[in-house]
Formats: C-alpha cells, structure tokens, sequence
C-alpha cells in the first residue's frame, strides 16, 4: 500500500507544482491574445504598409519612404494639420476655462442643487460624439437652428442668416462648438476632484493675513489643482488632434477642405481612397507629432521641483 501510494503522491505533487505555475499565464493568456490580434500585429502592420503604394489589401507596390517624400508636399495633408492645430488652439483654451469656470461655481456651498447641475453639465460627455454631431447639424442650421436663433437674440444685428456650413472661415469655429457641448462637462468633474483636495486650512489662513478671493485662487486654487490641469491640457491635446467623427459627420455632404483634419484624410486615404500604405503613412506621421507635441507639453509644464 505505502509503496503503491508513493508514485502517486509524486505525481500529484508534480501536477500541482505546474498548475501553480501556469494558472497566472493561463489567467492573462486571453488578454496577450486579443492584444497581439488587435492591437500588436496591426501598428506592426501599418508600419510595414507605410512602405507600400497600395490600391486595395492585396493590389501593393513597395515604394520605400516614398509615402513619406509625398507628405511633405501633399498641400491637403498640410492644409489637415493647419486645420488641425487651429481647431485645437480655439477648443484647448475654451475648454479649460469654461470647466473650470463651471467647476469652482459648483464647487461652492452657496449653490443649491449642486449635484443635480453637475450631473447635467457632465451628461453630454455620456453621449457618442456621432449623435452630437447629427444633433449639431439641426442646432447650426441657417434660420431655423437653435444656436443662430440664440446668437439673432442677443445680437440682433448679427441676425440668424450664420451659415455655419458654407463659410470656410466657420467650420472650424462650428466644430469646436459641438466638441465644446460634449467635453466641458468632462474636465470639470476632474476640476471638481481638484479642488475638493485642495487644503481647507489654506484658505483660512490666507483669509487671516488678508488675502482676497482673487489672491487666493492665483496662490492656493491654481497650484493646488496644478497636476490635473497639465494632465487635461495634454489629453485634449492628443483628443484634438485625433479628431474625426464631428467634422467628418458635421459637414457629410456639405464638405470643405476647411473641415478636413488629419484623422478625416487618413479615413480619406485609407477607407475611400482604398490607398492604405498612404494612409498607414499618415498615421504614422501623426503619432509622431502627438509625441513631440506632448514631450513639448510635459517640458514646459513640469518643472525639477514637481519630478522630485
């Protein structure tokens, strides 16, 4: 019996020194899989088709950096990244100030129905940028449209006639609109959380020495909610210049090269074109202005004191 007992006892020692091992590959197996099908193997992809001249999946002519010779004198594809960088100018600023505008307002406990506004404010974040697009189309329509009867209201010498697609100079302007309604509600929820953090205690003390709420917002608010702030400028940096679906559905049918980004001309290239090593060019090309772009960000923003 005893000696019977002892190759079993073995093997089930064995067996369970191996499951120890393996259950924690077994367990994050299912993530490594869809990350190498969905995500590995096609930025290593594009990277390889960034060096083909392509005409559908399967019709590739390899052409070197002839793509990227290409970009640098491909006018449309400047004219994107202009039209890019000025949307991001316009939305980037409008957008800290209003959120934290919203935010140090709700923040206040002389505001009633505190929760009730800031749930309002952050539920447009909730909707798909897709239907704020086709809800925009009706809101900036000439006449009729919600946003030209407010603007006729307050401005009546400006009147309700803004066509907001078919003036080049108001496409972007419109965009940034729509992408304001949808992002404000979004950043001032992280304003909130900001300054709920910040020390009490420091205002009391700045009120004893006789500092004024202006004071106190620029020496205590400001440097306390410092962080989120640098953290919002740089995701709406990156989320500006990956924009697509608002001008892409915005102006469908209506369209200006005025409302082309560099997202909308890859989809151009890649999707209608059917020219996907052109676009894989594209793509790669914004990456790297993304990375610069932030790099630059996070120099001028960070000092050696917030590092250590």
């Amino acid at each position: 019996m005893i000696g019977g007992a002892g190759p079993s006892g073995k093997a089930g020692e064995w067996w369970w020194r191996w499951q120890r091992r393996l259950a924690p590959y077994l367990f994050i197996s299912p993530f490594i899989v869809l990350f190498c099908c969905f995500m590995l193997y096609p930025l290593c992809r594009s990277v390889v088709l960034s060096f083909y001249k392509a005409a559908g999946p399967r019709d590739l002519k390899y052409v070197g950096l002839g793509n990227y010779k290409f970009l640098l004198t491909d006018r449309i594809f400047w004219a994107a990244v202009f039209n890019t960088s000025y949307y991001a100018v316009l939305f980037l600023p409008s957008q800290i100030l209003l959120a934290l505008g919203l935010a140090v307002m709700l923040n206040s406990r002389r505001i009633r129905f505190r929760n009730v506004f800031r749930f309002s404010i952050f539920s447009p974040h909730l909707v798909g940028s897709v239907f704020v697009a086709i809800i925009f189309q009706l809101m900036l329509a000439q006449r009729h449209g919600l946003v030209n009867k407010a603007i006729g209201a307050v401005f009546p010498f400006i009147g309700t006639e803004i066509n907001w697609f078919g003036k080049p100079e108001l496409a972007m302007p419109a965009v940034v609109i729509a992408a304001l309604w949808i992002s404000v509600g979004y950043a001032m929820v992280y304003f909130l959380a900001a300054l709920q953090a910040v020390d009490r205690d420091l205002y009391e003390a700045a009120e004893v020495d006789g500092a004024g709420k202006w004071h106190q917002f620029w020496h205590i608010t400001m440097p306390g909610i410092r962080p989120v702030l640098i953290f919002l400028i740089l995701v709406g940096t990156i989320g500006a210049f990956q924009l697509f679906e608002l001008p892409y559905i915005l102006f469908y049918g209506v369209w200006t090269n005025f409302a082309v980004t560099i997202v909308v001309y890859l989809f151009q290239m890649g999707f209608e074109s059917g020219d996907i090593g052109y676009a894989s060019a594209i793509g790669w090309l914004l990456v790297a202005i993304i990375v610069i772009i932030s790099l630059i960000q996070l120099r001028l923003t960070w000092s050696r004191e917030d590092v250590a």
